[in-house]
């Protein structure tokens, strides 16, 4: 049940932000095996000069179609099922047209007492949702 922030500069069609919410959601679907309807994304618009993402080092330049992506979900999860989903979304995006330079993915776990579907209640400690098992 992972919750996806996207930040992208102002520029894109509804229709391609859209593309990019999709498709990155469909990776996660496809690599983590969530339900398709377990779909919580917030999608973020700036001014291209209020998104700074240099390079780290690594040689490369980015262009202003930057797709900065912060993902929350569960703890639990190996490093190598995280490294899959680091590709699925790179290849999913490449699939809308966003290059490989641009798509930058921050990764942020938490536990089941972190969440709360509403209702001011921790559904997961409840027993109302069953804890997500880390596949």
């Amino acid at each position: 049940m992972p919750l996806v922030r996207f930040d992208l500069a102002t520029g894109r069609t509804p229709e391609a932000v859209r593309a990019i919410a999709d498709a990155t959601h469909q990776a996660i679907v496809d690599v983590y095996g969530i339900p398709e309807r377990d779909r919580f994304q917030v999608i973020t618009e700036h001014p291209a000069t209020q998104i700074i993402a240099q390079d780290a080092g690594l040689g490369f330049e980015r262009t202003e179609g930057v797709v900065m992506i912060q993902v929350f979900t569960q703890r639990g999860r190996s490093d190598e099922a995280k490294q899959a989903l680091y590709a699925a979304i790179h290849d999913a995006l490449a699939g809308v047209g966003v290059a490989s330079e641009d798509v930058f993915i921050g990764y942020v776990e938490n536990g089941p007492q972190d969440w709360s579907f509403g209702f001011g209640r921790a559904q997961y400690l409840t027993g109302e949702l069953g804890v997500p098992s880390a596949s």
